[in-house]
């Protein structure tokens, strides 16, 4: 089989190493593909969000299977169009990635089926949003961006001015563009925070194992929101008890209701959890891979994951067995200094043969090939990802290979698992 993977981050980068694993596959091309993805795919200079180019590039080079990993493609309906071209492709449909694609419709969803999340409302006056954050007096509040804002467009503010602000930052200064609309404002859980990818052909649901995000720049959960600066696999609030109760409560409940709108969802389905003091809630729903969730996810994955797109596909994933590895992973990404802001690119990485390193795997986020040298070109660059008989020996090669790493204001957490840690 050739497959094309469309998409050129951390993410693309694990689902091509895992794809790259399959006996099934001869060929892997992927766009727009990055620096580190060349060295396992060929790259071709196809935006991920030109679903005329990637189209027109599936029938060039007769790609037998597509997966399309990223939120916008899959929003604007990038599956759809392959299906319409003929091509087999991993994905949800444009009406059914609107799970990710609106806060708003998402909210709504969950209230009329009665999926557990937070109390919401929904504005698209700001003075009407201001108002009524005004009247709850309840901080710190939740302010989110209906549309897609890559991972981003979600405020907590602290205390009524902050609120202000944030309203006037997302519906009337467009930081989000049009994405800011209209708003979600919403209660603050609270309790562990849990992500769980799940496979779904819309008719059954195989979730796939837990893990931690480390969403803040700096150490102790300081500094900016960030697309997330490691991960850990798997996360130790996530018993089976909850895991139960999730599948009961959230998981089916979920596909079921999408169905029931007419919505139906294949792909992978990301569920946002809190485990709150009142049982596990819905934070959001992605409707692909998280990123970086992938990256330690993926490792620990032991069947053949073209058997699971194709049986997703063929809407017959209750037929196969989805194995997991019992080893612990860690992803502690290495960013440019400066990020989530600003910070500069075409910044030479040394320490790398081929863009790997030796007992670890890194996946490139952020890197490029410029006369011949391996250079940073985002603000997430790599993730240094290693496999460990426990989570403390997952975390010592990660930390490990971090060392060996390096380029000018290279950024990293050196707290990524401690929380898990604790928990055991």
């Amino acid at each position: 089989m050739k497959v094309l993977v469309v998409g050129g981050g951390g993410r693309e980068h694990a689902l091509i190493r895992k794809i790259k694993e399959s006996p099934k596959v001869t060929e892997i091309a992927c766009c727009p593909g990055n620096g580190g993805i060349s060295y396992d795919a060929r790259c071709y200079p196809v935006a991920a969000t030109d679903i005329d180019g990637v189209v027109a590039l599936a029938k060039e080079i007769k790609a037998d299977f597509v997966v399309v990993a990223p939120d916008d493609p899959l929003v604007a309906g990038m599956v759809d169009a392959l299906n319409e071209a003929g091509f087999p492709t991993f994905g949800p449909s444009a009406k059914a990635a609107i799970i990710e694609g609106s806060k708003v419709f998402s909210k709504n969803l969950m209230l009329k089926y009665g999926i557990p999340t937070a109390e919401y409302k929904v504005f698209d006056d700001p003075s009407e949003a201001i108002d009524y954050i005004k009247e709850k007096n309840e901080y710190p509040a939740v302010i989110k961006a209906d549309g897609l804002a890559l991972g981003k467009g979600v405020i907590i503010p602290e205390n009524f001015k902050e609120a202000q602000a944030g309203v006037k930052e997302i519906m009337e200064d467009k930081v989000f563009g049009e994405s800011g609309n209209k708003v979600v404002v919403e209660e603050f859980l609270t309790g562990p925070e849990v992500s769980v990818l799940a496979f779904t052909d819309g008719k059954c649901v195989k979730p796939m194992v837990s893990s931690m995000d480390h969403k803040r720049a700096l150490d102790n959960d300081k500094g900016l929101n960030t697309g997330g600066m490691g991960t850990v696999s798997p996360n130790p609030c996530y018993t089976e008890e909850i895991a139960k109760e999730c599948m009961e409560k959230i998981f089916i409940p979920t596909i079921n209701a999408m169905n029931a709108e007419g919505r139906t969802f294949k792909g992978c389905l990301y569920f946002g959890l809190m485990l709150t003091p009142k049982g596990p809630k819905v934070i959001e729903y992605n409707c692909r891979f998280g990123d970086p969730e992938t990256q330690v996810v993926l490792p620990r994955l032991k069947t053949d994951i073209m058997d699971i797109f194709e049986a997703i596909n063929n809407a017959t994933l209750s037929e196969i067995d989805i194995e997991w590895s019992d080893e612990a992973c860690a992803c502690v990404i290495i960013a440019s200094g400066g990020y989530p802001k600003a910070y500069k690119k075409g910044l030479e990485i040394n320490g790398l043969e081929n863009g790997q390193l030796g007992g670890v795997t890194v996946y490139h986020a952020g890197t490029a090939i410029k006369d011949g040298k391996l250079v940073t070109s985002g603000g997430r660059v790599l993730g240094v990802t290693a496999l460990g008989k426990d989570l403390k020996s997952a975390l010592e090669k990660s930390y490990a290979a971090v060392e060996k790493i390096n380029f000018e204001g290279k950024h990293f957490r050196k707290d990524i698992g401690k929380r898990a840690l604790a928990e055991r």
